[in-house]
């Protein structure tokens, strides 16, 4: 026999910008929304019957509609108001899940002060949040972050490792650091000033990468979590993917110049792929 196993649906890529105005200044959010509704749609699948489907285009209005009304600032604040309008309005569904990425903005300096209304792009890091619930249950609620490039130029090195007959590596004791941070932690607790845990836990990390002395990505990833569990105590694991973006010493040699660790050449494929979960202990 053949049958229908777990599904969901939803609404991807919603792209929403909204601008927060108040006669000292305007703050400026650029969300990208992904609805997913899991729930009683058997029919749907075995019949093509549609009349327990909320059409993907009404989830699209409905983050547009929520977010015009909700005075949420923190995306997971959002998240949690889009959920609880789904299932609401939907008693087919059982569960709701809502994902947002935010793209960074700054506001303008111009004539060494904080511009009110205007603003720039900020680096290619995305903050991210995953919000669930099901019906009569609570929040799961998982934010972090990705594309966090940082790089140290001193304090890293990498030596004592296994040798074999293909490797051609050679130990380092200084080299070039230079990674895209993905993180992503769980919080304990439903009700936060998520935005401030969130800058806890980025400088937490941000600062152990700076002033840690690395023997290995390994050995700095872990410090990284460590601190942000630390920091934190609202939570309880944190998951942290930390590839090795290269820099590779230029052979100027053949030139007849010496290269006393300036001149690299940056290269990321291959790369060296990193990642683990880092944990309180039960």
């Amino acid at each position: 026999m053949i049958e229908l196993a777990e599904n969901c649906y939803g609404k991807s890529r919603v792209r929403l910008m909204k601008v927060t105005r108040s006669p000292k200044g305007n703050e400026l959010r650029e969300w990208t929304v992904q609805v997913l509704l899991t729930g009683d749609f058997d029919t749907a699948h075995y019949r093509g019957d549609n009349s327990k489907i909320l059409p993907t285009d009404t989830m699209k209005n409905t983050v547009y509609s929520v977010a015009r009304n909700s005075s949420a600032i923190a995306m997971e604040d959002y998240a949690k108001e889009l959920v609880d309008f789904l299932l609401g309005r939907n008693p087919q569904v059982s569960s709701v899940s809502v994902a947002v990425e935010a793209t960074m903005w700054k506001r303008l300096t111009v004539d060494g002060k904080p511009h009110p209304t205007s603003f720039m792009r900020g680096s290619g890091e995305i903050q991210t949040t995953s919000v669930s619930r099901g019906r009569g249950g609570g929040f799961s609620i998982q934010s972090g972050f990705k594309d966090l490039i940082v790089m140290k130029t001193s304090d890293s090195g990498f030596e004592d490792y296994i040798v074999d007959d293909l490797t051609t590596l050679k130990p380092t004791s200084d080299r070039l650091f230079c990674t895209a941070v993905t993180a992503e932690w769980r919080y304990t607790v439903e009700s936060l000033a998520f935005d401030a845990m969130r800058s806890a836990l980025r400088e937490a990390m941000i600062k152990t990468f700076a002033n840690h002395k690395s023997k290995s990505v390994q050995e700095t990833l872990y410090e990284m979590g460590k601190s942000a569990l630390e920091r934190v105590a609202e939570v309880d694991r944190i998951d942290l993917v930390m590839p090795n973006k290269h820099c590779l010493l230029v052979d100027l040699s053949r030139f007849g110049q010496d290269n006393p660790n300036e001149i690299f050449v940056p290269t990321d494929e291959p790369a060296g792929h990193i990642e683990a979960r880092v944990r309180r202990s039960a």
